[in-house]
């Protein structure tokens, strides 16, 4: 596969603030049922536009990917520390200029999937049965899809673990489907 291409899109998404970008086959990203299930009942978030059961299910987000030949994984540190939360949300407004950017450079099927829920907003407009005010900027996250993000991590020889403390360094990871 040809990806040469997208190597400066990985360069853009390391200046924007990720550890590591790297090109990969749509076909290698693990779904799997249990991950909605943890994103819709485990997870404090769970009323946002970008939430299940807003979002595709495991099955329908493996179609999705089957109508991508490359991709684009990225993963983060972010350390604890007062700053980790603005530090992030810069992070993931970037990642959505590039996608926008990416678009614009001919991609159009471009789209990235975040970390973790939307926080754009204060409160979601979900909780007031409102449309999405900032559809233009929201996107739900790789676990929201069904996407064990686990797995397609330690497929692809990047760090990943569950947290003990708030105190410890979070692996996050951002996912572009390209074309």
């Amino acid at each position: 596969m040809h990806n040469s291409d997208l190597e400066v899109y990985c360069r853009k998404a390391v200046e924007a603030g990720v550890s590591s970008a790297r090109v990969i086959n749509p076909a290698n990203v693990v779904t799997a049922a249990w991950v909605r299930l943890k994103c819709q009942w485990g997870c404090k978030y769970k009323l946002t536009h970008c939430c299940p059961p807003e979002t595709p299910t495991p099955k329908e987000t493996r179609e999705i990917l089957d109508c991508y030949k490359r991709a684009i994984l990225c993963h983060t540190e972010a350390p604890a520390s007062p700053e980790r939360g603005k530090k992030m949300m810069e992070t993931l407004k970037k990642m959505v200029d590039l996608e926008g950017e990416m678009f614009k450079n001919g991609y159009y099927k471009s789209f990235v999937l975040l970390a973790g829920p939307c926080v754009l907003c204060r409160e979601c407009s979900r909780k007031k049965d409102e449309s999405c005010t900032i559809p233009d900027r929201a996107r739900p996250s790789m676990e929201s899809f069904g996407i064990d993000v686990f797995q397609t991590a330690r497929d692809h020889g990047l760090p990943i673990q569950t947290l003990r403390e708030k105190t410890e360094t979070q692996n996050l990871f951002f996912l572009f489907l390209v074309d």
